[in-house]
This record gives structure tokens, sequence and C-alpha cells, in this order.
């Protein structure tokens, strides 16, 4: 039997919509499908090989720009009557020869008036129809595996494809993230268990998988268990997590003098810190009592000054005594001058009037000094002393207004103080009246861009809710968001916490506090894709015991949604730089006061 190759180099166009005859149904293609002696059947079989072939299509094809090794030499009539390939996807035209669906196209494009390249005649296109006989002949063509001689499998044309899917000779991709060695089917699972460098591998201290290329780095720079000889010199072995807990104690490390208050400069060992203390023992005490006879010139010294002060202050008691007699006086005045801003208006006026006085004045003295042999000076003495008196008259008004705006001043202090007080009483009103009883916190986050920038900087790292209560005698909660993360999620997660505040009636609940909470981010498109977290309250731990101080430590998770899923398009958590959170507490078997 001989082999024959097969190569076609153009891409497979998709099947035109057309006829679904048989090739029996078309002039001439009883040449390929029946023996002459049967052409009288003809017309009594085409219909029924007409609605045979239009329900029955075929599902199989082939890559018609591989190469194929055929298992016998492909016949002329399986080939195209224009490309000479293998036909792929078959159509006859009315003069009976076969092309590819490609080749038809390809005809109609290049010529107005296509015709026949074998015979010339015109392609009359009412006339081609797809030959599903042809076709299924042509996709039961028996080929070689192209991965022979290791695989010696014979398969169909139409079936190539799904062989190459299993052959176990076939090139695959290794499965393993990061790496891009290609291997034979058969040899994947040794490859990806026992080669791979990128395989998962356990850590021998930490048993945490990693990456088998990794894992000397691992070891060395990541691994919390990996074992170290202390760095400070000392023998012994110590764990990576465990060597800020070792400086502590180690004996190797150099730390000040308990004396270096007093004076001391010395750095020492701390494994010699007690040899240092014996040694220089006298120099310590030395330095200590220098250290108190300088304190004791200090107190002396602030002794005198509070003697000093407290005679500034008797001073400034007999001042605020007269300040306050005369502040009464002026009360009494205030009360009888009912018309107070007509008169400061006035006083204004007279005050211009004083200023202009004052020059006239002047002008008068100057020309009196100039003119004194010619003019007699008593009518201008009398009207100099006139002035002097509206003059002082005028100043007593002015004296008089400083009082008034001092007054002013204070009033305007202490409305300033009845604002604030307004302010914070109408902010608790609000907070009292979206205060939940019922275990359930609906939070609403404003701004979030905003304040995501405020915490990547440092201002606010956190966010805290307003309290929310199990019942209202129960446990007073809340909670805090840190939008730049915290801890393991800093910088690329937004850290989400449940918080147990001190309450007025702690004194009658069951601690420490034991039931579930979940943490949500609500999805705002209605489609109700929430993103969920839930744990138990842990009774061994700090943050679910009673509360000593304003509230206990904040408990949850660091790592609750990733910025990355957040803050994409295609999802709808954030909407008009708003963002929803929910807080639920399971009141299961929690008895209400």
């Amino acid at each position: 039997m001989q082999a024959a190759t097969h190569t076609r180099k153009s891409p497979a166009l998709r099947e035109l919509p057309g006829s679904t005859q048989c090739c029996l149904g078309a002039p001439g293609a009883l040449r390929d499908s029946m023996p002459m002696a049967a052409e009288d059947l003809a017309g009594n079989l085409a219909n029924l090989y007409i609605r045979q072939n239009s329900t029955s299509a075929i599902s199989l094809d082939f890559e018609p720009n591989a190469d194929y090794q055929f298992v016998e030499i492909v016949e002329e009539r399986y080939k195209c009557a224009y490309c000479h390939l293998v036909l792929h996807n078959p159509h006859q035209t009315g003069c009976g020869h076969r092309f590819c669906q490609r080749c038809i196209v390809s005809l109609r494009e290049l010529n107005a008036v296509p015709t026949c390249p074998v015979d010339k005649e015109v392609i009359k296109l009412h006339e081609v129809f797809k030959d599903n006989c042809c076709k299924r002949e042509v996709l039961n063509l028996q080929v070689f595996c192209r991965n022979s001689p290791a695989c010696n499998a014979k398969t169909s044309l139409g079936r190539y494809q799904d062989h190459l899917q299993q052959c176990l000779f076939e090139s695959v991709q290794c499965t393993n993230e990061g790496c891009c060695e290609k291997v034979i089917r058969k040899d994947l699972q040794e490859h990806l268990g026992l080669q791979c460098s990128y395989r998962k591998e356990l850590c021998q201290y930490c048993k945490q998988p990693v990456t088998s290329i990794d894992l000397k780095t691992h070891e060395r720079t990541d691994c919390p268990d990996y074992p170290l000889i202390c760095p400070h010199g000392c023998p012994q072995i110590i764990l990576t997590k465990e060597v800020e807990e070792h400086v502590v104690i180690c004996p190797e490390v150099k730390i000040d003098c308990p004396y270096k208050k007093y004076g001391c400069s010395t750095k020492i060992k701390r494994g010699k810190l007690s040899e240092h203390e014996n040694m220089y023992l006298r120099e310590h005490m030395l330095q200590i009592l220098d250290k108190n006879s300088k304190l004791e010139d200090q107190i002396s010294d602030l002794y005198n000054n509070l003697e000093h002060k407290e005679r500034k202050i008797q001073q400034l008691a007999d001042t605020i005594k007269k300040c306050e007699r005369d502040f009464r006086q002026f009360t009494q005045l205030y009360g009888k001058n009912s018309n107070l801003l007509a008169s400061t208006q006035t006083l204004a006026i007279h005050i211009d009037k004083s200023a202009c006085l004052e020059t006239q004045v002047r002008q008068l003295v100057q020309m009196a000094n100039q003119q004194q042999s010619k003019f007699s000076l008593r009518p201008l003495l009398e009207t100099i002393d006139n002035i002097k008196q509206k003059v002082a008259f005028l100043e007593s008004y002015e004296q008089r207004l400083v009082v008034l705006e001092d007054l002013s001043n204070q009033h305007d202090v202490h409305l300033s103080i009845h604002r604030a007080q307004l302010n914070k009483n109408e902010e608790r009103f609000k907070l009292l009246e979206g205060t939940s009883y019922n275990g359930k916190l609906i939070w609403k986050i404003v701004d979030y861009k905003m304040k995501k920038k405020e915490a990547m900087e440092g201002l606010c790292p956190s966010v805290v809710s307003q309290p929310f209560y199990t019942s209202r005698c129960g446990y007073r909660l809340s909670a805090r968001a840190y939008l730049n993360g915290d801890g393991s999620g800093k910088g690329t997660h937004v850290s989400l916490y449940f918080v147990v505040m001190k309450g007025e009636f702690d004194s009658l609940l069951p601690w420490p506090f034991k039931q579930k909470v979940t943490l949500m981010l609500l999805d705002q498109s209605g489609k109700k894709h929430h993103i969920t977290e839930t744990f138990k309250a842990d009774p061994h731990s700090s943050s679910f015991k009673r509360p000593e101080g304003e509230m206990n430590v904040a408990s949850g998770c660091p790592r609750f949604v990733a910025h990355t899923v957040l803050e994409n398009a295609k999802n709808t958590y954030i909407r008009d730089d708003t963002l929803f959170l929910k807080v639920v507490v399971d009141l299961t078997d929690l008895e209400e006061l």
C-alpha cells in the first residue's frame, strides 16, 4: 500500500449556504455515485436522497492548512478541479465537476461570469450544490498520525483532530503556572510531578506549598520557620520568625547602661551588664548625687518663681475686681441708653469732627504765634478752651465705644459656644435616629476615592461606622474599615473589622461575646452578587471579652476584598463614589433582656 502526502496552504472558509442535494440529484453526479446500469433508477431515487441528506448533515471536518500523510494515494475525484488539493467542503457544479467551497467563491470573485476551468462551461450559481456524499467519502480517507513513527495509529481524515486530542505522542503544554515547556502527552504526569521547575513542593520547615524553582529563595527570605544562627553572635539557633523576640534577650546585643540618664554613656553587651554595674558602681553613685544636686537647685528656683507668680496672680485678681466694678457701672449705663446704635454712630461722627477740630486748632495756634502783635488773643483762647472741652467730651465717648466693643466680642464668643453645642446635639440626634437595634448594620461610605487617598497618605487610615445594637439593651457594636488595607492587605485590599464597644448594659450581658458575625460588601446592581465573609467569635480572644476601655481590639478580615475587584468597572460595588457595607450578627440563642 502506497502512502500519499497532501498539503493545503489556504485557510478554510465558512460553508456556503445552498442546496443540500446529494450527488445523485444533479446532472453528471451519477457517474461518481452509481454504476451506469442503474441510471434509469436515478430519477426515482433522487428525491429520497435529497430528503436523507437534508436531515443527516456531517458534523466532522479537518484543518485544510495542515500536512497530512494519507495511507493511500488520493484519487483524482477527491481533488478540487481548481486547486488540485483534497476537497474541503466540496461543492458540485452543473457540469459535474467538484470544487472546494473556497475555490467556488474565488471563481465568482475573479470573473463576473465564472467558467469551469476543466470544460470552460459557464458555472450557473443556482446549479451549484454542496456535495455531502463526496464530503463523507473525503472525511473517511485514512491518514497516518503526524507523530509517526512513534505513533503508528491510522485514522479517518474527519477524526484526525479527535485522535490528536488523545494521542500519547502529541506535544502538549505543561499545565503548571509559569512553565512554558512542551512535553509529549504520555510523559506529562511524570513531568508535572517530578521534573517541572514550576511544580509545587512543600517547604521542609513551614510545610507550605512553594514553587520548586523558588524553594531556596523562600527558605532564605520568606520561610518563618527557617533555622538561623543568631546574627548578633550568640551560639543559639533560632527561627526566622523569632529573631525580633530573641533580640530582646540576646546576651550579645549591645544596650545602653541603665544609668544613661544620669550621665553614663557606655554601651555594653547584655550578658556583661551586671559586670559593668559592679565595676562602675562608685561612678554611677556620684553621677546620681550630682543629678540630685542639680534637681534640688531647679526645685529651689521653681519655688521662687512660684512665689513671684502668686504675687502677680494677686495683682491680676485685684485688677479683675476693678474691671468687674467698671463692668457693672457700664451695664447700668447700657440699660439706661436705649438707643446705643444711634449713639455709637453719632460718636463716630464726633470723632471725625474732633480730628478736623484738632487740625484747625493747630492752624490757629500757628497763626497766633505769627500774628500775636496784630490781634487780641483772648477770643482765640476762649475758642481753644471750647474746642478742648468738645474733644474731651468726644474722648469720653470713644472710651465708652471701646468698652461696648469688648462686650460685643464677649457676646460673640458665647454665641459661638452655643452654636457648637447645637451642632453637637444635632449630630447626636442624627446618630440616634440611624441606630439599629436588631443586630444589623447598613453602612454607607461616601467619597470613596477621597477617603482612600487620605488613607494612602496616612492622614486618616481608617473610618468607623455608627454604633449598632443587638437589642435595646444588648451589645454595643460597630465596624471599622481600612480603605487602603491593614496588615497583610495593606495597599492591595480593603480591610473590614468588627468591634465590640463599651455599652450601658454590659454588666447584665453574658461575656465573652460568642455570636456568629457576617461581613458583606453589597452589590448595587440588584443581582445580589455580594462578597461575604463569616466568622464565629473566639471566646478566648481579648477582642470579645467585656470592654474595659471605650472599645476592644478590632477583629475581622485584613484581606476582605481586593482593590482590583472592588474598583473593576465591570463590577457594581461602587456607584457615584459610594459603597455599602453590611454587618449581621446572628442572634440565635441570645436572650433579650
